[in-house]
C-alpha cells in the first residue's frame, strides 16, 4: 500500500512497489540483483505470495523474502521456512513490527546482526 511504501521510504529504504505479482516477477527477472529484499502478500491476483516466492527463489536462491498473510490455511511459518522464505508475518503488521522484521532479515543476510 501507499502507507507501507511511505513508512519504508521514511525509514531510508528504496522501495519498488507492484500491485501485480506478474509485473513484480517480470521486473525481478529483468534485474534480479537490484533487490535486497522482497515483501509479498500471500493473497494476490494471478499468483499467491508462496508461488511468487518460489519463482523468485528459483531465479535467486539467496533472496530474502518476507511473506505477509491475513489468514491462510495453506501456508504457515513452517511452510514458508521450508520454502526458503526468511520471515512470515501475520496481518495486520504494524509499522514497528514491519521495520523490526525487515531489519532482522537484512541483518541475517549480511551477517551484521547483534553479537551474542
Amino acid at each position: 500500500t501507499d502507507a507501507t511504501r511511505g513508512i519504508l521510504t521514511y525509514l531510508g529504504y528504496r522501495v519498488t512497489a507492484k500491485t501485480s505479482s506478474l509485473e513484480a516477477l517480470a521486473l525481478f527477472r529483468s534485474q534480479p540483483d537490484a533487490f535486497d529484499l522482497v515483501i509479498t502478500d500471500q493473497t494476490m491476483p494471478e499468483m499467491t505470495g508462496v508461488q511468487l516466492a518460489g519463482e523468485l527463489l528459483g531465479i535467486r536462491p539467496d533472496l530474502p523474502i518476507i511473506l505477509c498473510t491475513g489468514y491462510s490455511s495453506k501456508v504457515d511459518a513452517g511452510v514458508a521456512e521450508d520454502m526458503g522464505i526468511r520471515a512470515f508475518a501475520m496481518k495486520p503488521v504494524g509499522q514497528d513490527k514491519l521495520a523490526e522484521v525487515i531489519r532482522q532479515v537484512l541483518d541475517e543476510k549480511t551477517g551484521s546482526g547483534p553479537s551474542e
